[in-house]
């Protein structure tokens, strides 16, 4: 890091308080103009509201500096603020509508900020009510981008304690989406992003009630008759890593959910392969176009004689898509959640995969 990118840290460390400085000009939400939105976010009235892990606001403009107003619902969420392109430091809105200072002092020119949620959306959601420019600084139009991946899964797509290099706390203080290996992925291709994970979520049984197939329409993920819009963007490429959770809990009948889903006894290989087939299918009825990555890993899900990786490959192969495609991740042999090296590995061998196997997006591989 530069000393100019270390002495916004360090002043953005220093200057989270509600601003009592004037500023000229604010820039609402709902200006789409100005603000590029990734992720599924409502953007209503007077707010943005960000429900899922890897959410993102960005803003360009030429000029000094730039301040955000939000509100946490529970206090609970971290977000990395990106100045210019580098992840410089992390804040944590409570749950009072404040202004925050995000960039002050920048060289003058053009520049962008970018606020990136790390954290999966049991932490509750945030509002983004806009965002507030320093004096002589002019907002400026932020382009989307022309590509786009999107990722379903569970904690390891939510870089669950991938900052946790000594154990593995579900504090969300250990969990950065912004370094998990889809987010990775995404950056590397200069992509748009969408990350629709939740931590112990599985296919046909999860931690908690709710499985996949429950969740992975919704717009807001706490309320069911919250459904999201699939023509508002169509991903090329889309990544499903699941089956680690089902895994774990088909090992253990006298949980409460295991009877809830299975009763006495775990279902057999079929079962199984048929759930997949069916929750592929659904994604390909939304994104008629897309390929569609099953991947796997790089927990005990793949470990050597799992049958986790063939009962995904027998569904895959039922489907009989061109487009559709299985990768597996080599298994970590340790305990807890991948770390920041484990998704950097994961991205890098994804990144590969895509490279090789799918080529120019939208071509037909």
């Amino acid at each position: 890091m530069n000393q100019s990118a270390f002495s916004l840290l360090l002043s953005g460390i220093i200057a989270l308080f509600i601003s009592g400085c004037s500023t000229v000009k604010k820039i609402s939400a709902t200006d789409n103009n100005k603000i590029r939105y990734n992720g599924r976010i409502a953007v209503e009235d007077t707010a943005a509201t960000l429900y899922w892990p890897g959410s993102s606001i960005k803003t360009s403009f030429k000029g000094t500096g730039v301040r955000a107003r939000l509100r946490d619902q529970r206090g609970r969420n971290y977000y990395n603020v990106i100045i210019d392109g580098d992840s410089v430091y992390t804040i944590k809105p409570d749950s009072i509508k404040r202004s925050y200072v995000l960039a002050s002092g920048l060289p003058k020119g053009r520049h962008t900020v970018e606020l990136f949620r790390r954290t999966g959306w049991g932490e509750g959601i945030t509002r983004f009510y806009g965002f507030e420019y320093d004096e002589r600084t002019k907002p400026l139009s932020t382009p989307a981008q022309t590509r786009m991946i999107e990722f379903y899964g569970n904690s390891i797509t939510v870089g669950a304690a991938n900052e946790d290099l000594k154990g593995d706390s579900g504090d969300g203080l250990y969990s950065n989406n912004y370094l998990s290996y889809g987010a990775l992925t995404a950056r590397h291709y200069n992509a748009a992003y969408s990350c629709i994970a939740r931590s112990g979520i599985g296919l046909t049984i999860s931690w908690f009630r709710q499985i996949m197939t429950d969740m992975y329409n919704r717009f807001n993920p706490f309320d069911s008759t919250s459904v999201w819009d699939f023509s508002k963007a169509e991903p090329d490429i889309v990544v499903i890593n699941l089956f680690q959770n089902d895994n774990a809990l088909a090992e253990m009948p006298d949980y409460d959910q295991f009877k809830y889903r299975f009763g006495d006894a775990a279902p057999k290989a079929d079962f199984f392969i048929d759930a997949y087939e069916r929750f592929v299918s659904l994604i390909r009825t939304h994104y008629p176009n897309a390929h569609i990555i099953c991947v796997l890993g790089s927990m005990d899900a793949v470990k050597q004689g799992s049958p986790w990786p063939g009962y995904i490959e027998k569904a895959v192969s039922r489907l009989q898509d061109p487009k559709i495609y299985t990768h597996f991740f080599e298994y970590l042999n340790k305990e807890g959640h991948p770390k920041i090296n484990d998704h950097k590995k994961m991205s890098e061998s994804l990144i590969r995969f895509i490279d090789q196997r799918v080529g120019r997006w939208g071509k037909g591989g």
